[in-house]
């Protein structure tokens, strides 16, 4: 399991976006592992936002808006996964 980068702190179904509490820095490109006791489940990172604003990299203590594959409850783990970014 890599290192934990953050937490959920919300999540907005109807627009399948996540708002994550960052504890480490997270670039766009990179691949993340949210856990929970519902279930993990893997994505690459493919936008974040602060404030609607798009941007390519986040610095540890940020909030930021994530578009997610799956549903995510509040309070699920956000891991680097193991092999690191794709691109």
């Amino acid at each position: 399991m890599g290192e934990l980068i953050g937490t959920v702190t919300h999540f907005f179904p109807k627009i399948s976006v996540c708002v994550v509490k960052l504890s480490q820095p997270l670039k766009k490109g990179e691949k993340i592992k949210f856990r929970s006791a519902e279930g993990d489940f893997e994505q690459v990172v493919s936008s974040m936002q602060v404030e609607h604003k798009d941007i390519p990299e986040a610095k540890a203590g940020m909030e930021i808006g994530m578009k997610v594959d799956k549903p995510v409850k509040v309070g699920a783990e956000v891991h680097k996964a193991s092999g690191g970014s794709c691109c």
